[in-house]
């Protein structure tokens, strides 16, 4: 086997799990989108796939060669998902402290329609 691909095999063959899972974490909760969040979760998710690789490569090198061939990918992968999960993890507890649905000290100000403000307060609904 090519030693890039046998050194980056983990990564090669987790990448689709990751990718599911970095949607999920994208797309959900819709509420709060905004500037500050995107710039959270773009930095959340390239520290997990940091974390990951670097984890891929300390498991695949530091496993023991007498264990045989298999283990060194077995270590790798272990770690690189652990580590991916761990962060993510982190990631969606701090994202959840930071941005809360109804935090108004935290998210941007909505606006609110003329039209919507002048129905609630009309004498014309009572």
């Amino acid at each position: 086997m090519n030693h890039q691909v046998e050194l980056n095999l983990a990564l090669i063959l987790f990448l689709p799990w990751f990718a599911v899972l970095s949607a999920l974490y994208w797309y959900f909760p819709k509420q709060p989108r905004h500037g500050a969040r995107k710039l959270f979760d773009s930095v959340a998710l390239l520290l997990a796939v940091l974390a990951s690789a670097l984890g891929m490569y300390w498991g695949f090198l530091t496993a023991d060669p007498n264990a045989g061939a298999i283990w060194k990918q077995v270590l790798a992968t272990s770690v690189a998902y652990g580590l991916f999960l761990l962060v993510m993890t982190l990631a969606l507890w701090i994202r959840h402290r930071l941005f809360k649905v109804g935090a108004a000290s935290r998210s941007p100000p909505a606006a609110i329609p003329p039209a919507s403000a002048a129905s609630v307060d009309s004498p014309a609904a009572d």
